[in-house]
């Protein structure tokens, strides 16, 4: 039997805050309606955030193996932790304090209620809306003792060679699977253009989110829900040889997603309070009484 692994705190949480490397995403991807920053304006030599989100990445692709998915979708696809209301859930992803970013001082329920708002206010289906609103909730894995690199960070298909446009993909050489001849070919376990329906991506929030609410939305949504943070594939196209037609199809929803994703935050935070009926009904439309973490 195959001994599991025992992290350190520092290689569990090697970032000041899980959304440092959304910050990473986003010097990565900078607007483009908007001129990127300076790169100096990213540089704080007293507090070199680049080097956690380095080390964050040194991990995540060290140890996000197929056989460690596999692990991890076992341990998690039960759903036996916890039983609550959506927004009760929403309320339970807000006890994960980020006090990192200084530009910007709102929790994870308002960062999701201001995604919310920017897709509503947009003339979009009350679907696209719930899923701009719930699309986070998976990063309750940090409260469930998660290393930060098993819950967020840019995913990938597990089972075959690692694209050269994945961030930091350099680090890939200290993960098993690179040297693993099941799984160091182009295609891997996997057939040419066999859909991604057939393929294993990376584990964290986005694949729990998923088969969280796979049951409930339309497919438009779960494509988003599961895929939003495949940027080596939604913004690199580097992962086609994999997908299917319909993949391709449902991507330009990921696509549409993504804005959203990254570029609504503003200063002025959303006030739950008032928002939280509208909400609850939109929850109540789609999604059961309760669901299992």
């Amino acid at each position: 039997m195959k001994t599991k692994v025992q992290f350190t705190e520092e290689e569990k949480n090697p970032l000041q805050s899980i959304e440092e490397w959304e910050d990473d995403v986003l010097i990565r991807y900078p607007e483009e309606a908007a001129p990127a920053r300076a790169k100096e304006e990213y540089r704080n030599y007293e507090n070199p955030g680049r080097d956690t989100v380095r080390e964050f990445y040194r991990l995540n692709h060290k140890y996000q193996t197929y056989d460690f998915v596999r692990e991890k979708q076992a341990e998690f696809l039960q759903f036996n932790r916890e039983e609550m209301p959506v927004w009760g859930a929403m309320e339970f992803l807000n006890t994960l304090v980020d006090d990192s970013d200084p530009d910007i001082d709102l929790d994870q329920l308002q960062h999701l209620l201001q995604t919310a708002e920017a897709i509503r206010a947009d003339g979009h289906p009350d679907w696209f809306v719930l899923t701009g609103f719930i699309h986070d909730m998976g990063k309750v894995l940090c409260l469930f003792g998660e290393p930060q690199w098993a819950v967020v960070g840019d995913t990938f298909p597990v089972g075959c060679r690692h694209s050269d446009k994945i961030v930091y993909h350099e680090f890939f050489a200290d993960n098993p699977d690179s040297t693993d001849p099941r799984y160091n070919t182009k295609y891997g376990i996997y057939e040419p253009n066999c859909g991604l329906k057939n393929v294993h991506m990376s584990w964290g929030h986005d694949e729990y989110l998923y088969q969280m609410m796979k049951d409930y939305l339309p497919e438009e949504a779960l494509y988003m829900i599961r895929y939003h943070s495949f940027y080596s594939q939604h913004r690199e196209n580097a992962y086609d040889h994999l997908l299917d037609d319909h993949d391709r199809e449902m991507f330009e929803w990921v696509r549409k997603f993504n804005p959203y994703d990254l570029y609504s935050k503003s200063p002025k935070p959303p006030v739950a309070s008032e928002l939280k009926p509208y909400y609850e009904d939109l929850i109540a439309k789609y999604l059961p009484a309760t669901v299992c973490l």
